[in-house]
């Protein structure tokens, strides 16, 4: 790890806590300056099936970037979308999943923001659902306004164990922790 200071390649680890990452405070042993590292665990088995077919590794920064748009100048607290993106995955491995539709993982993302921020709702909605003109927004902005639950709506469905159930032919039952971990 190179020092953020003066960029010298050796570094100490000074103090360190333990969470969903690790943190860690580092100083540079010819500087002396201090700066904090962030490190996540890579979890190379959970794939996204694409709609073409083809499969790729998730992304945490692909899914944090489309989530960081719809919200730019938005009221939205520090880390929200971190801990929505952790969520998400979270939610997919805790189900056993190690590949998943990129569909599936636009719903969550979708019924997060939906709890989140209204406006980064149909931002995200207006890309992920493809709007092909202003009565898409309207209709969307109509639902968000009515408070319909879009688990109820025919272009998705957003109860997570279900949709991810369904898909694999699995039916119901066994993703209640999914579930539980989408609320």
């Amino acid at each position: 790890m190179n020092c953020t200071v003066c960029g010298h390649i050796a570094t100490k680890v000074v103090d360190s806590r333990e969470s969903r990452d690790s943190i860690r405070r580092r100083e540079c042993l010819l500087c002396e300056g201090r700066f904090t590292t962030y490190e996540r665990i890579y979890n190379p088995r959970l794939q996204v099936e694409k709609r073409n077919g083809n499969r790729e590794v998730f992304s945490r920064e692909k899914l944090s970037h489309s989530l960081a748009i719809a919200c730019v100048k938005r009221p939205i607290p520090l880390g929200s979308i971190d801990r929505m993106v952790d969520e998400i995955r979270d939610a997919i491995l805790l189900d056993g999943r190690e590949c998943v539709e990129t569909s599936l993982v636009g719903e969550m993302a979708l019924h997060k923001l939906r709890d989140l921020d209204d406006v980064a709702y149909i931002r995200y909605a207006s890309v992920y659902r493809d709007f092909d003109g202003v009565d898409s927004f309207a209709l969307e902005a109509e639902r968000l306004r009515s408070d319909e639950d879009p688990d109820d709506l025919p272009q998705g469905r957003l109860l997570v164990s279900d949709a991810l159930h369904e898909m694999h032919g699995r039916g119901r039952g066994n993703g209640a922790s999914v579930a539980k971990a989408m609320d």
